[in-house]
């Protein structure tokens, strides 16, 4: 009986052991993808004294850093901030000593998230007296704060929609009530995720986040090969982007094909000629072994599908 339990004890261990080990290879296999949210636009009928946008941006950028599975860069206006910075430090008004201005670094979106709220209630109509200190309002009974967003994800290189997402976000609190005080959102998503709004704000945002993550099989990962030697080809994607070890590429010339009168990218083909194998990983780049064909500087890296 004992020899029996042994038995099934180790047979249960071994399957654990396979089980998460199978879901680790599955995780290391996961791409990631750099994106970037852009402004989303208040269509909705809703005017107050914080910007609705700005609080939605900041939300929807911390969720998709907190998924695991983006790189995520800054806002439009972050980066913008970051052009015009590199801009005044090459001016030479700034003491810069022995240090050179570096440019071209700046890392590109390949997905683009944008939208528009289309609807906003903040849950205030049914609130009653209360008191307000640091941006927050308390209040002694609650309403309902609810969202409505229209989410798009468009491919940075061509411009074009690849999906889109209506996200909606409802909160009802009866008692106690959390909101906005006219002293309006201030860049605290930690504080802000605790209120009515930011709940609403929240609730409709993880929606459109896992929206976007199972989509993501359907969007091509592309990289591209930044030059060869001593029969190794490098690639411009590294463990940031989940590369790893042993992993195999299909590697050729991408051919876009285009409308001859309006110049829109109707479709994307690679012409497979050669296959690489990783064989060594780092953060921004990946050294691979050419194990078929021909590949040269300059060609189109794509997963085996």
């Amino acid at each position: 009986m004992i020899n029996q339990k042994k038995r099934v004890m180790v047979a249960m261990l071994f399957c654990m052991t396979v089980f998460f080990a199978a879901q680790a290879a599955a995780e290391q296999k996961g791409m990631r993808y750099s994106i970037m949210v852009s402004r989303f636009e208040n269509r909705s009928n809703w005017r107050g004294q914080w910007d609705l946008g700005d609080a939605w941006g900041a939300v929807l950028t911390d969720s998709l850093n907190n998924s695991g599975k983006f790189i995520v860069l800054g806002e439009k206006d972050m980066r913008q901030d970051a052009l015009d910075e590199q801009d005044f430090a090459a001016s030479g008004r700034a003491a810069g000593g022995g240090k050179k201005v570096v440019k071209g670094q700046m890392t590109p979106a390949q997905l683009l998230v944008k939208g528009e709220i289309t609807h906003f209630d903040p849950g205030t109509s049914g609130g009653g007296a209360g008191v307000g200190f640091g941006g927050i309002r308390l209040g002694v009974s609650g309403g309902t704060a609810e969202i409505n967003t229209v989410m798009y994800i468009i491919d940075s290189s061509t411009g074009q929609v690849l999906a889109s997402k209506k996200c909606i976000g409802k909160v009802t609190k009866q008692g106690l009530s959390v909101g906005i005080d006219k002293g309006g959102f201030s860049g605290d998503v930690g504080g802000f995720r605790k209120t009515n709004t930011g709940k609403a704000v929240e609730m409709a945002v993880d929606e459109g986040v896992l929206f976007l993550i199972s989509k993501l099989e359907d969007i091509p990962w592309t990289a591209d090969v930044i030059t060869v030697k001593d029969g190794k080809a490098y690639i411009n994607r590294g463990t940031r982007e989940g590369v790893a070890e042993g992993q195999t590429f299909n590697v050729g010339k991408l051919e876009v094909m285009r409308d001859p009168g309006t110049g829109e990218v109707l479709d994307q083909e690679i012409e497979v000629l050669g296959k690489i194998k990783v064989s060594k990983v780092k953060e921004k780049l990946a050294i691979c072994d050419v194990i078929q064909g021909s590949v040269k500087q300059g060609m189109t890296v794509m997963l085996l599908e």
